[in-house]
């Protein structure tokens, strides 16, 4: 039996894969009651989780912010399953872990960090997909010392509803690896709209504009908690972009025609050294 806590996006589109494309029975739960109704109308989830019945969950999966998310590992600590194994989807990994192991230790379950790496740019349950996470990668983060079967479990798990890759790290990793990857380029595509020409650009985009605006459709109230928790790999990925951005800036600036070409040059051969290293 499988809990899933939070049915948004995420923990939507999780419950609706585990439930109807694995044999594992799902329940869920979500503080808005209109949207417990419509996933087991839609066949999401079999019915509400209950407290009480989190004794009986082998899997609970904690698809909540941050802060909620340990949160809710106080409050129901004693409640988990002995044996069993708690996972979160957070975008953010060492502040949450370094509390979640404990709370685990103490209490008998297994605490294991999870990162899908799926999303799009709408957010709610109205938005989510069982087929989401399709081919995408699973980042999980297992404290030292535990048992590989139950890694090796839960890996199972996820590559039954579609992940394709799995990446095995340490919080402080993934929280490295994550400002660069995703919390940066939100933080670029934010910025970048503000542009006072970003009214007038129909009939003026293709592509690059589609591809560099998508994620400036964000939850605010989500990505300003993972960006104050990452706080300083985040601002380290902001003053490099800045100090890059500065040199073209000033090769355009100044008709630097030597200059500029260099610097197009040094991106497209880094670019594509590191198309080759993942291709």
């Amino acid at each position: 039996m499988i809990g899933v806590i939070g049915l948004g996006l995420i923990g939507g589109s999780m419950a609706k894969a585990l439930n109807q494309n694995t044999e594992h029975t799902v329940y869920g739960y979500d503080i808005d009651k209109t949207v417990m109704r419509k996933a087991v109308l839609v066949n999401a989830i079999e019915e509400e989780l209950t407290d009480d019945m989190l004794s009986d969950c082998d899997l609970t999966i904690i698809a909540l912010y941050p802060a909620d998310t340990v949160n809710y590992l106080k409050g129901h600590a004693s409640s988990f399953k002995k044996s069993s194994i708690v996972m979160d989807c957070c975008g953010i990994k060492d502040i949450l872990c370094k509390e979640a192991y404990d709370i685990a230790e103490k209490n008998g379950f297994t605490f294991i960090g999870g990162h899908p790496m799926a999303g799009m740019e709408h957010s709610g349950f109205d938005h989510a997909k069982r087929a989401l996470f399709d081919k995408a990668s699973m980042i999980l983060v297992p404290a030292k010392g535990t048992a590989i079967e139950d890694v090796e479990k839960v890996k199972n798990i996820f590559e039954s509803i579609g992940f394709s890759n799995t990446v095995i790290t340490t919080p402080e990793e993934h929280d490295r690896m994550i400002a660069f990857t995703s919390q940066l380029a939100h933080v670029v595509s934010s910025a970048y709209i503000k542009s006072p020409t970003a009214r007038d650009h129909l009939g003026f985009s293709a592509g690059s504009y589609k591809d560099l605006t998508r994620v400036a459709k964000l939850n605010e109230d989500m990505w300003t908690e993972l960006f104050l928790d990452n706080r300083d790999n985040l601002t380290n990925e902001i003053d490099w972009i800045i100090e890059h951005l500065t040199q073209y800036r000033d090769a355009i600036a100044g008709s630097d025609a030597s200059k500029l070409h260099s610097l197009l040059k040094e991106g497209r051969i880094l670019k594509e050294d590191i198309d080759k290293e993942v291709f």
